[in-house]
């Protein structure tokens, strides 16, 4: 679990990125989660957009991402979700 400081920190670290992945009428599914998982693997740290004809509900969306992809929850601000995930052969972020 990440603790406030380390959740500030990594807000601050997002504030400057953008989304890489937009969750839509399909809602979440299997393929979007290995993504995501790809993705954070990769960056660590991600946004992923919830366009609005999203059948469900942001904060939903978050959750199921975040389970199935064994990634932290972060921020949901909007309709943006902010994911971390340590990565294991590519870490570039040091958490506070």
């Amino acid at each position: 679990m990440l603790t406030g400081k380390q959740k500030r920190f990594l807000r601050s670290q997002a504030h400057h990125i953008q989304p890489i992945f937009q969750v839509g009428k399909g809602g979440v599914n299997s393929n979007l989660v290995k993504q995501v998982e790809d993705a954070l693997e990769a960056r660590e740290l991600i946004k992923v957009s919830v366009l609005q004809n999203c059948e469900e509900d942001k904060d939903t969306v978050a959750i199921e991402l975040s389970t199935g992809s064994k990634a932290e929850l972060v921020q949901v601000i909007g309709s943006t979700i902010v994911l971390y995930k340590e990565s294991v052969n590519q870490k570039r972020i040091e958490l506070p």
